[in-house]
């Protein structure tokens, strides 16, 4: 993700893990360790959740928006911070934190195909120590995935992050957005389209914008009535399909795990053995060989 940013800080460390070359797009997720100290940032066209993951509590000072908060920080705890918005903080032990940035403008590219109001005027409001399990669920998948190195592939990003961001529209916003919902799942015709789609374009790098562009719809609600319509995540289904082409390419073809790999949508011999053995309980060597 690549935005034109500005941070100050004293804290010289840097992150234990980063999303920053995992191609992952509108949203950056970094987890931090500093020891005592102090740090402020800036930035220009992302908004920011602090998720902290201290085993325990850490004091903090925190300035932002002309307000000041000091007080407890435990596992659990978050903050957030509109874009634009300065923010201090000075903390008294090692911290651990999860810090998760998304792009103002995805934000508005997500209300504006979900919501009836003027996305220009939606402005996120700042948020000190508060809880929203919500939140922390999609952190914990999202830090889940950077340890794994983006197993899942981007469908599965690219979905957490519209989650995120329409969570953020609904609960933290200045005036709270209607939001447009769709009941029903997809229709045959669509499903159908979406299905042939995915099929044919296994071995591609396939986005959840690309699915929903074919049937001009958001991305939020194309997520939405696809699972209505089978039962699974478009990320899930991907997978489940690739993993049924690798299947059959093992057992009717001559061909080496490591080209089956990249036939089937992997970026590795281990990225496919990995997922493979999560799905179906052994190695794409030992279903060969059954």
């Amino acid at each position: 993700m690549k935005t034109p940013a500005t941070c100050q800080t004293e804290c010289t460390n840097l992150p234990i893990l980063s999303s920053q070359n995992q191609g992952w797009e509108n949203i950056l997720v970094e987890q931090f360790q500093h020891p005592p100290g102090e740090g402020e940032y800036h930035y220009t066209n992302e908004h920011t959740i602090s998720l902290s993951l201290a085993p325990r509590p850490v004091r903090l000072l925190q300035i932002q928006g002309g307000k000041t908060y000091a007080g407890l920080y435990g596992k659990g705890d978050l903050c957030i911070t509109p874009a634009k918005m300065p923010f201090f903080a000075r903390w008294d032990r090692d911290d651990h934190y999860l810090q998760i940035r998304i792009t103002s403008g995805f934000i508005q590219s997500v209300a504006r195909e979900t919501i009836d109001t003027n996305p220009e005027r939606l402005e996120l409001l700042p948020e000190f120590r508060t809880r929203d399990p919500h939140i922390e669920s999609i952190a914990m998948m999202l830090l889940a995935e950077l340890k794994q190195e983006n197993l899942g592939g981007r469908l599965y990003i690219e979905s957490l992050a519209n989650i995120l961001a329409v969570h953020l529209l609904r609960q933290y916003c200045v005036v709270t957005p209607r939001l447009a919902i769709y009941e029903g799942g997809l229709p045959e015709r669509q499903l159908i389209q979406v299905l042939e789609y995915i099929n044919d374009n296994l071995h591609q790098d396939i986005k959840l914008a690309d699915l929903a562009a074919l049937l001009g719809m958001s991305q939020f609600h194309f997520s939405r009535l696809f699972k209505q319509a089978i039962g699974t995540a478009p990320y899930q289904y991907l997978l489940q399909q690739r993993i049924e082409k690798a299947k059959q390419l093992l057992k009717q073809t001559e061909r080496s795990i490591i080209e089956i790999a990249f036939l089937c949508g992997f970026n590795s011999h281990s990225h496919l053995s990995k997922q493979f053995r999560q799905l179906t309980g052994m190695t794409p060597t030992g279903y060969r060989e059954n």
